[in-house]
């Protein structure tokens, strides 16, 4: 028999078989306790990097674990296969978006089988299914009909040339389209938007359920949240019956208010805008609206302005204030208007320095008051002028209230909830909680995305599209030219349509969804993928959901899992849930990194030379001859510094791949490639290969162990077999440190290799045992090498096995001898042994014996279990 490791032949013969015994099927039976572990679906660009890879073996571990341990495992797979690159695709290849995200599909599917991953293909989705987004379109008008979906207008980003809407992502740092080149405008158009800002409490509350998850995550989302509580504040305008409401967190800085800003789209601008300022503030508007919202609020960008000649009153004071306009003020966040208070924070401290506008400093801090009367008109005259002279920048920190009126003298913090009381009792301003949240924009004016099933209509305004109709789909027939906005728009036979409740001739809605919209519900379709009569059966969900496990990349922290968290929120809301969070746990896995060379004296992708043409003994740019700096960096074709999944494969096979990927940093932190430790693993599977095949050729007889007759070398064996199995259950079951697990299955394979007494029972077992443990790592060599110990079943179905807490309690120790804190040797004493007899072990030594004749014992200091130390004179 030829005992030699293939990787290639084992792990194509065994995929086959999974395969025919339906190991990774969903089960059906609710006899056992459930796991839903789950991947992050990808994007269907056609080729799997060393990401995807890494990501989709972490999960493969998990569940391949979980059905080891008795439970029942969901493992599903899917594509987020609707986007802006399939249109893209279209254009340059002249390739239907369906075709080309088809084949990619195809493609990526054949190389995640190829990876040989537990995964249920059954379950498989594809969010530009009609059979999928008919459920994306429900979901949809579930939102209209509870008061969360709604349209209005908003500032966009529209590209002049191409007619089309430009999301920020699609916006160089230049102000100009990625695809056009054109200098891209703000423009209002009428949008589509889910009012997440209804949930924004419940979804910074329940952070605090998810204790599974990373508190950097939680953080973030918090933050994205941006909870505040502060005072909302009216300034009348002069000579209109208008007010400008603002929202502050500082309202005991209003006495300092010096200026009040608009943003330049705001509709009171018009309206305050003097005739002498009214050609300057056009054209100011004007070039403000070619800016990105990027670039108008870039903190390294001077923030720009104008007066519009109108003017407001501070209704705490009485004092006039400029109207101003200005680039760093946003209509769609907050009020679309700010208070300017250049002496209390940075941004309005430059600006007002840069158009020469008050800087009236009212908070000081305590150190400035100390020996002043702040009553008296004289004193604080005083005050004011030493704080103008010493404070030569904004003072944003906590103090005392100078120049405010009643409230002067009064610390900060007490101020901000005395002035909110006064502009209640004023009638002014209130108290009020905000959130940085905004409500989700979802339109998209693009083709490949799920319809937006609405219909317009004369009469009856918005009209659902009825469920009997849905999928609305998604025409074939369209031409792509990259401009004149989104295809739909030209399909008159498709926009077309009669008001379903009316009759009258109406039109349909031709924006689609956001595909961050596919994504936020999908893992919810999987445990009933094939239902064509409902989202899903809500008792399967029910049983399934939460998510046990999830993993991912750090880059989607904030807007995927904070959308999902939404979505299960709205759809309890409605009655088809019961759970409130979807995600129990996450793990956020780190980038794979490649060995990369950076020129530093070249800008843009120029800088970064790829690893093939560079002398790795003296790395120079094979251009100029310039040095080259050696560093470890995200894998990308832009660096020339990825590994592709298929070479490693060939080279050492699947099985070893998997083991590098896990055991060279724990699973959060980022992996650096190294093919010197690929071919680490790839030797540590040859030694456990020859380890079993050795055993299997000296034919020995597998007899049972009785453990009372044990030799001590057998219980030494068996004490490294169970502290394997305790160790290595606790590193995967915890924290996932399967890097560690991974170094305990080398420890258990070392004892056996150097183990006497191969025909022992005990043996026997470590060898199984190793085996066993090696499976949800190495799936396809432990099943090979199960096969090979004469079982007929697969090691996939086998029991996790369970430590023996007595294998682990040792006969003897080693105990150390120490001499005036030196250590002179050790010896072997019964691990029962207490204090008194351990000194008497150690007196008795050979080792005590010769190097404290002749002295005189002072002390003797006793460390159970380690050590005896003898002070001598």
């Amino acid at each position: 028999m030829d005992f030699r490791y293939n990787p290639a032949a084992i792990e194509e013969k065994w995929q086959k078989t999974w395969v025919e015994l339906g190991l990774d099927k969903t089960p059906t039976a609710t006899n056992k306790p459930k796991f839903y572990a789950l991947s992050m679906f990808p994007y269907p660009s056609g080729s799997l990097h060393m990401g995807h890879v890494r990501n989709y073996t972490i999960t493969d571990v998990i569940a391949r674990l979980k059905r080891m341990q008795g439970y029942r495992v969901i493992h599903p797979m899917g594509w987020d296969a609707f986007g802006l690159p399939a249109e893209n695709a279209a254009i340059d290849r002249g390739v239907p978006p369906a075709k080309w995200t088809y084949q990619n599909m195809a493609q990526m599917r054949q190389q995640l089988q190829r990876l040989g991953l537990s995964i249920d293909w059954e379950c498989e989705i594809a969010t530009c299914s009609p059979d999928y987004y008919k459920w994306t379109q429900w979901i949809f008008l579930q939102f209209l009909q509870a008061g969360l979906a709604y349209q209005k207008e908003a500032a966009v980003n529209w590209d002049p040339i191409d007619q089309t809407v430009l999301a920020n992502e699609q916006v160089d740092n230049e102000g100009r389209s990625w695809r056009s080149g054109a200098i891209v405008e703000r423009k209002l158009l009428q949008q589509w938007f889910f009012k997440i800002t209804d949930y924004a409490e419940e979804l910074l509350n329940d952070l605090d359920k998810l204790t599974g998850w990373p508190e950097r995550v939680k953080l973030m989302q918090a933050n994205w949240i941006g909870k505040s509580t502060g005072a909302y504040l009216e300034f009348p305008i002069i000579g209109i019956d208008e007010k400008i409401g603002v929202y502050t967190t500082r309202p005991d800085t209003v006495y300092g208010v010096s200026y009040l800003v608009l943003a330049p789209e705001h509709p009171l601008t018009k309206r305050v805008t003097s005739k002498e300022q009214q050609a300057a503030v056009e054209a100011f508007i004007k070039e403000v609206s070619n800016q990105s919202e990027l670039e108008r609020t870039a903190e390294d960008k001077p923030k720009r302005g104008i007066p519009t000649g109108g003017v407001a009153i501070n209704p705490f004071t009485g004092e006039e204030l400029p109207i101003w306009i200005a680039d760093y003020v946003l209509y769609e966040y907050g009020t679309g208007a700010v208070m300017g208070v250049p002496a209390h924070d940075v941004r309005d401290f430059k600006f007002a320095k840069n158009y020469d506008l008050p800087v009236d400093f009212v908070i000081v801090s305590p150190d400035d008051v100390v020996g002043f009367d702040l009553t008296p008109t004289s004193e604080i005259d005083e005050v004011t002028q030493l704080i103008q002279i010493e404070y030569n920048q904004a003072y944003t920190e906590p103090g005392i209230l100078i120049n405010s009126g009643a409230f002067t003298g009064m610390n900060s913090t007490d101020a901000k909830q005395a002035i909110i009381e006064h502009a209640e009792q004023q009638g002014f301003g209130k108290v009020r909680v905000q959130y940085r949240l905004r409500d989700w924009l979802i339109s998209r004016q693009r083709y490949w995305g799920a319809p937006i099933p609405v219909i317009h209509c004369p009469n009856c305004g918005i009209v659902p599209v009825p469920d009997k109709d849905l999928p609305v789909q998604l025409p074939e027939e369209v031409e792509f030219t990259g401009r004149g906005g989104s295809p739909l728009t030209q399909l008159e036979s498709w926009v077309n349509v009669s008001c379903p409740t009316c009759g009258t001739p109406a039109k349909r809605e031709t924006d689609t969804m956001d595909t961050f919209i596919d994504s936020s519900w999908y893992f919810l379709r999987f445990p009933d993928a094939k239902n064509e009569q409902q989202v899903f059966d809500s008792s399967k969900i029910n049983d399934w959901m939460p998510v046990d496990q999830y993993v991912g990349g750090i880059e989607h922290a904030i807007l995927h899992l904070l959308y999902s968290r939404f979505f299960t929120k709205v759809l309890r809301d409605r009655g088809l849930l019961n759970f409130d969070e979807p995600f129990q746990r996450l793990l956020t896995q780190g980038m794979v990194q490649g060995l990369t060379y950076l020129n530093p004296n070249k800008g843009g992708k120029d800088k970064w030379i790829p690893s093939n043409l560079v002398n790795s003994g003296d790395p120079r740019d094979p251009q100029t001859g310039e040095s080259l700096q050696r560093l470890y960096a995200t894998m990308s074709k832009s660096k020339g510094n990825g590994v592709a999944p298929e070479d490693v494969i060939s080279k050492y096979g699947i099985d070893t791949a998997r083991m590098f990927i896990l055991f060279k940093a724990p699973p959060e932190k980022d992996l650096e490639w190294d093919e010197a430790d690929v071919e680490g693993q790839f030797r540590f599977l040859n030694r456990v290969w020859r380890l079993v095949t050795d055993y299997v050729a000296a034919g020995v007889s597998r007899k049972q162990a009785q453990l009372a007759d044990l030799t001590k070398v057998e219980k030494e064996l068996r004490r490294a077999i169970h502290t394997a199995i305790q160790a290595v259950t606790e590193d995967v079951e915890d924290e996932y440190q399967f890097n560690t697990a991974i170094s305990e299955l080398m420890k258990l394979s070392n004892a056996l290799t150097d183990a006497n007494g191969k025909n022992s029972p005990i043996y026997a077992e470590g060898i199984r045992t190793l085996v066993v443990l090696l499976a949800p790592f190495a799936p396809h060599i432990a099943d090979e090498l199960w096969h090979l110990l004469g079982e007929s079943n697969s090691v996939h179905t086998q029991t996790w096995p369970s430590f023996d807490p007595a294998a682990l309690v040792a006969d003897e120790i080693t105990l150390v001898i120490q001499v005036m804190g030196k250590t002179r040797g050790s010896i072997q004493v019964p691990a029962q042994a207490d204090k008194a007899a351990l000194e008497k072990y150690a007196r008795e030594s050979e080792i005590a014996q010769r190097y404290i004749e002749g002295k005189e014992i002072k002390k003797v200091i006793v460390v159970p279990g380690k050590l005896v130390n003898f002070v001598v004179s």
